[in-house]
């Protein structure tokens, strides 16, 4: 028996197609990442690259299962011979281990044609839709200002007709954090079963290269985008939305921050990188080979070199991409290694950390007020499900257990 040096397993999101995409969603951090190859016209992955990419990723990998990520940009913009080809060259290389596919799209560009190549080849697609029409339209468009829901709604019924598996990936922001109970009901009509809501930060910096959004060693200075969550409203929406799953969705719906948060209350991995202890372990590569520390540190400072001259093995392992890794945990100021929570949040995406503690240290998570006001709301309810799990018994059975009173949920023995 084999005795692996490394303990977890690797991810590299692989871009395509880089940043392209048929949209212009007004939020999206990865378009303007095209003005870092300010002298490329063509920004497709070559057939060389894709299959050094595969053969590499296959090598640097400790475990029997290896997940392939395809991220844009718009995905569906290179064609279904592109994907076939890496599900070859996927087999060549798998040397027996099995080797699952996920695919993220903004849904515009599916057809017949793709749905059955996804159900043929059990690809799990996420698709990304902010919601109601009124609510997606306001962000999600194309270059002439025109609305996509209408065609994503027909991507995603084009894929219930195939049976292909797929998730809802929901961005949010301004906009819709006042609307927990219609963006959750919206999901539940469309019978999504699979569901991440991802709060949207982002800060305006201007670069030399071009690029308007912030790197995350910008200071203060610089001013949060307009489209951005408020904090405090990301906790509302947190807890309004947990009130409506706890009395009669758990196990039917699953909403990846609340298994996150109940995989932490538990003590093992969160199934989001964001509230885990450390991060580093997933990484991203553009479409010339360039690999960085993670999609969103997709800035000059955090790139960890190129495929074409050093293997993913050596970026990922770096000393760099490990210190970038603890950085999550080492840098944490005395407000947070003080929390009671700190266990559920361990401080959230390093990115979101550009406030300063009330003691002036910097390293404060901008959303920290709103977690911290969720992970209050739900502690009692945790505690409930931890104890079901340690006994062996479902967590679905708290919704026994929940009612209402005054107005607020409370756990009945």
């Amino acid at each position: 028996m084999n005795i692996s040096p490394f303990a977890s397993p690797v991810y590299v999101m692989l871009k395509p197609v880089g940043s392209v995409c048929n949209l212009a969603c007004d939020y999206c951090y990865y378009l303007e990442k095209k003005k870092l190859y300010p002298d490329v016209k063509n920004y497709i992955l070559s057939d060389e690259l894709l299959e050094k990419f595969i053969r590499e990723y296959m090598e640097c990998q400790t475990m029997q299962e290896v997940l392939f990520t395809w991220h844009g940009g718009e995905t569906l913009m290179r064609p279904i011979s592109f994907y076939k080809r890496a599900l070859e060259l996927q087999r060549k290389y798998a040397g027996g281990r099995r080797i699952d596919n996920c695919i993220q799209t903004n849904g515009t560009l599916l057809t017949d044609e793709w749905c059955r190549f996804f159900r043929e080849n059990n690809f799990l697609v996420g698709i990304s839709i902010d919601g109601p029409q009124e609510f997606h339209d306001e962000y999600r468009r194309n270059r002439q200002g025109q609305p996509s829901f209408y065609k994503v709604m027909k991507g995603i019924d084009l894929l219930k007709k195939h049976g292909v598996e797929y998730n809802a990936m929901a961005v949010v922001n301004d906009y819709n954090v006042d609307y927990p109970h219609e963006f959750y009901q919206f999901f539940k009509d469309m019978d999504c079963h699979y569901i991440q809501f991802a709060p949207i930060v982002e800060r305006m910096g201007r670069h030399a290269d071009g690029t308007v959004l912030a790197s995350p060693e910008q200071g203060e200075e610089v001013q949060l985008a307009p489209f951005s969550v408020d904090a405090e409203k990301w906790g509302d929406f947190l807890c309004a939305l947990f009130d409506e799953w706890v009395q009669t969705d758990v196990g039917i719906y699953f909403i990846q921050l609340f298994d996150s948060t109940l995989a932490n209350w538990m003590g093992v991995m969160p199934g989001v990188c964001s509230l885990a202890r450390t991060c580093g372990h997933a990484g991203v590569m553009e479409f010339n080979g360039d690999v960085y520390a993670c999609d969103h540190f997709v800035f000059p400072a955090y790139k960890r070199g190129n495929i074409r001259t050093q293997t993913l093995t050596e970026m990922m392992y770096s000393r760099e991409q490990l210190q970038f890794g603890v950085d999550k945990q080492e840098k944490l100021p005395g407000q947070c290694k003080a929390c009671e929570f700190l266990f559920a949040c361990n401080g959230e995406c390093p990115k979101n950390r550009f406030l300063r503690t009330a003691d002036g240290e910097p390293g404060l998570n901008y959303l920290c007020r709103g977690y911290k006001k969720f992970f209050a709301h739900v502690a009692p309810f945790m505690d409930f499900m931890k104890q079901e799990l340690r006994a062996e018994r479902p967590p679905a059975n708290i919704m026994q257990h929940v009612r209402k009173e005054n107005g607020k949920l409370i756990i009945t023995e």
